[in-house]
């Protein structure tokens, strides 16, 4: 063989590789795509992650699915559902975390399983001993086909949501249910303490400062003095907001006690801009 030929040959086995390497590298759809659903519910979240198988041309359940056997809900690798904060489903308790979901469909009933093996393709290596709940529903017809199984949550509220499996003209749902009125009533405790450190002082001063609601101005430097009873410029700020409203005399005592809270700390300039205040207000009186 010449050397033209083997420069040939050799180019066209680089073309043959590299035919042969983009051919491996093609991506396709994938036959049942998958889906990663997030949903905020309570103070947590409730996430799907799932593979969608379609119809095709074919029936569901009877057929693709067999009744009163074992479906992965779904395809490839299990279906997985996770709540980020403990809920009830169908009554029963669950706690935070991620689990397979399986169901056994029938006609009239289906059965609903949470199984802790996360690791499971399809149904091989699933253990019964593994569950961690199994509760029964009712399934019912939709109107409308849905050729891609879609699972939802839907219904939502604070406290409640139902989770969906759509396939053909089938439903199947189950409630989920958060107890969070203990944990927002002592958070609520919590935010509302007297001992809160809320900027009432720095949105009074704010208020004052730009013209805004005076009342409201008050209401807020009221309430940063019982925070803290002893800040004399809180209750100097007090003073200027009841002088802004022609409040005179209340003006005066607000600045009195500033002024005594102010010697107490040994400041002299509060002492001495208290002192101007109730000068003025003598005046506006």
């Amino acid at each position: 063989m010449n050397y033209t030929k083997k420069i040939c040959a050799t180019l066209l086995a680089s073309s043959m590789l590299v035919l042969s390497v983009s051919a491996q590298q093609l991506k396709t759809p994938a036959p049942s795509p998958t889906q990663t659903l997030k949903q905020n519910f309570a103070l947590g979240e409730i996430d799907v992650e799932y593979s969608r198988p379609g119809l095709k041309g074919r029936i569901a359940f009877g057929e693709v699915v067999p009744f009163d056997k074992m479906w992965r809900t779904g395809a490839n690798a299990c279906t997985k559902i996770t709540f980020t904060d403990k809920v009830s489903v169908e009554g029963n308790d669950v706690p935070a975390g991620t689990y397979s979901v399986f169901t056994i469909p029938g006609k009239t009933e289906w059965t609903v399983i949470f199984n802790k093996n996360l690791k499971i393709g399809g149904l091989d290596g699933y253990k019964q001993e593994d569950d961690l709940l199994r509760f029964k529903v009712k399934p019912s017809t939709t109107l409308d086909k849905t050729e891609t199984f879609t699972i939802n949550v839907t219904d939502i509220s604070s406290t409640k949501a139902t989770v969906e499996l759509l396939w053909e003209k089938t439903r199947v749902a189950f409630a989920v249910n958060a107890n969070i009125d203990s944990v927002m009533m002592k958070n609520i405790e919590m935010a509302l303490s007297p001992a809160d450190k809320r900027p009432y002082f720095q949105a009074a001063n704010y208020y004052y400062e730009n013209g805004k609601d005076l009342t409201k101005a008050l209401e807020w430097v009221n309430k940063a003095i019982e925070q803290n009873q002893k800040a004399y410029y809180v209750v100097h700020l007090k003073a200027k907001i009841l002088f802004k409203q022609k409040d005179f005399k209340g003006a005066i005592a607000a600045a009195e006690q500033s002024s005594a809270l102010a010697k107490d700390a040994g400041n002299d300039d509060y002492v001495r801009l208290n002192e101007k205040l109730i000068a003025e207000a003598k005046k506006g009186k």
